[in-house]
């Protein structure tokens, strides 16, 4: 379930009743509280409840039509536990299984967050990137992976695929950032790395030839589509079911998005032209697989959302602050 808390401001009289309607009607809303005054800034009532997944999205509709968001805020958070039977009764009553809802909101914050080009994902796309180098001159797959999980660019192209369904050019536009720069700056790094170690004789005459542990990094072949669409529509349900760290994991593992990046850095440092412009169409192929995976899940889920006759949760565009 999910706890639901709203602040409503004192000087919206009738916010904080009808607020307590549509919790006190809502069949997968369960242990309503009101707490009077309990707000400093601004100061006013704070109402609570947990709500079934399923009823999220519609709960957030009626609170935005009384103007919660604008005037006071609207606080999710996801309880790992709830021992109630009444909790039990909502999550029967409301429609659907709450694995399987999209709470559109949630999501938008955890792309949004995600795709923002920081100094945080800089130094994990460039140290992704650095593995990968040194994974390939030592044709060492394990190496490799180990770059394929730190990889952090997941999160900007789960958010080009959102950004596309809600319409959102200012998200899209942020995750487009994180995607360009990040790259740019890690390839950068890694090839200056690549050719100090070359010019220290650290990279062995036959790194681009001995490569029968971490070939499949450039070579592109028919599953390389396959695999970045598998991947991609397991990331994208493991995000929507508010899933741990465990499946993204494996999402990570699955695809050549951050090992590309540095074989082709490497080649470039070695001249090797061809296999460089293959792993950069390997980089290519997985990243257009993933966004086109992650927009047909959300896709669906809306086409899902909208044949039970339920409204969009958000304003196009609005999802990205």
């Amino acid at each position: 379930m999910i706890r639901l808390r709203v602040l409503c401001p004192e000087e919206d009289e009738g916010v904080v009743d009808g607020v307590l309607e549509v919790l006190t009607t809502e069949p997968g809303a369960v242990h309503v509280v009101r707490l009077r005054g309990a707000a400093v800034d601004p100061p006013g009532d704070v109402v609570e409840a947990d709500l079934a997944r399923e009823s999220v999205d519609e709960v957030l509709d009626a609170l935005r039509e009384l103007g919660c968001v604008r005037r006071g805020g609207v606080v999710l958070e996801t309880l790992d536990t709830v021992i109630s039977d009444a909790a039990d009764r909502a999550e029967e009553a409301a429609p659907g299984e709450g694995v399987d809802a999209v709470v559109w909101d949630e999501l938008l914050a955890r792309t949004g967050q995600g795709a923002r080009l920081s100094v945080t994902f800089v130094i994990m796309l460039t140290i992704a990137c650095l593995l990968a180098a040194i994974g390939v001159v030592t044709n060492s797959p394990v190496t490799v992976v180990g770059a394929m999980v730190l990889g952090p660019e997941f999160g900007p192209l789960a958010a080009l695929a959102v950004s596309v369904v809600r319409r959102d050019g200012a998200l899209a536009r942020t995750a487009g950032l994180a995607l360009g720069a990040g790259f740019a700056i890690a390839v950068a790094v890694t090839a200056l790395g690549a050719a100090g170690a070359a010019a220290i004789d650290l990279i062995p005459d036959d790194a681009l030839t001995n490569l029968s542990g971490v070939a499949f990094i450039y070579q592109v072949g028919p599953f390389s589509f396959l695999v970045a669409v598998l991947a991609g529509v397991a990331g994208m349900v493991a995000l929507i079911a508010g899933e741990g760290s465990g499946v993204l994991v494996g999402v990570f593992i699955s695809v050549t998005t951050v090992p590309a990046a540095g074989f082709a850095a490497v080649a470039v440092v070695l001249a090797d032209w061809l296999r460089a412009a293959s792993s950069l169409l390997q980089l290519v192929i997985n990243v257009a697989g993933i966004v086109l995976a992650g927009l047909v899940v959300l896709l669906i889920a809306r086409a899902f959302r909208q044949r039970r006759g339920l409204p969009e949760s958000l304003p196009q565009g609005a999802g990205y602050r």
